[in-house]
């Protein structure tokens, strides 16, 4: 666990086990946490590296950025400061929006490229969907901001069977907020991203997965993305919401280790 200088920020980093790298990179919460349910499983196959986003979690405060291809330049930039000239690359969401830049950008650096729970382009339910959000943190507050995003990320079984209280429920997502600024830049860059047209390109081998009842990137903009990138396999797990590495973590882990397998170069 350090600190890696990629100039104008440190990024926090973990490295997990040993083999190919690969790289599993955080949706719009930015942080390494996110993956604590697949670390374990993950490095016994694989050298599994997390990083917090730029401005969140233990990573330093920073420039703001506000878009994907400036969160795939960090993570370039990343690579490059630990001598990781090309690694098997995991995006959660917006994580899924930055690999695709990456690929695109530096595709020599993609060895392969799963996109969970992610899209090529915006559709008209979800720009309103990240424009509510944006507004009830504006408007309203972070927590309930944060319950917003749970009751759209989350599954109704799996959130009323971890939920007490709002306090107790909201207490560690409410103490990792980065900032208005900061998530404010951060839902620009989610809603701001649109490779529609540019993700045929793609010569990395792809494999996209999400839930089939993913309220937030419905499947239909999974099933998208495995259609315009050549050649892209496509799995689903029943259930698990947006959150399903976290909330349905053994059948996700299993399907995510099938699909890298069956994508390696």
């Amino acid at each position: 666990m350090s600190l890696v200088s990629i100039g104008d920020a440190e990024i926090y980093t973990e490295i997990h086990g040993e083999g190919e790298d690969l790289l599993l990179v955080a949706g719009l919460g930015g942080m390494a946490t996110f993956w604590t349910n697949q670390v374990e499983f993950l490095s016994q196959h694989y050298r599994v590296i997390l990083h917090d986003h730029r401005g969140v979690g233990r990573s330093t405060p920073a420039p703001i950025i506000s878009s994907a291809v400036e969160m795939a330049d960090d993570l370039i930039a990343l690579m490059e400061a630990m001598d990781i000239s090309s690694a098997h690359i995991v995006g959660h969401s917006t994580g899924g929006a930055i690999g695709q830049n990456i690929a695109l950008k530096r595709p020599e650096m993609v060895k392969s490229l799963v996109l969970s729970a992610s899209w090529a382009g915006p559709t008209p339910l979800f720009i309103d969907t990240f424009r509510m959000r944006r507004d009830v943190l504006i408007n309203v507050g972070v927590q309930q901001y944060m319950m917003v995003g749970s009751l759209l990320a989350m599954p109704a079984w799996s959130l009323s069977d971890s939920y007490v209280s709002k306090e107790a429920f909201l207490a560690a997502r409410v103490s990792n907020f980065p900032g208005l600024d900061v998530e404010l830049a951060r839902l620009n860059a989610v809603m701001s991203h649109d490779l529609r047209h540019q993700v045929k390109n793609i010569t990395a081998p792809t494999g996209v997965i999400s839930a089939k009842d993913d309220a937030l990137t419905p499947p239909a903009m999974s099933d998208e993305l495995a259609e315009l990138i050549p050649n892209a396999l496509r799995v689903s797990i029943p259930e698990g919401g947006h959150f399903c590495p976290a909330i349905c973590k053994d059948v996700y882990n299993q399907a995510l280790l099938k699909l890298l397998h069956d994508i390696a170069p």
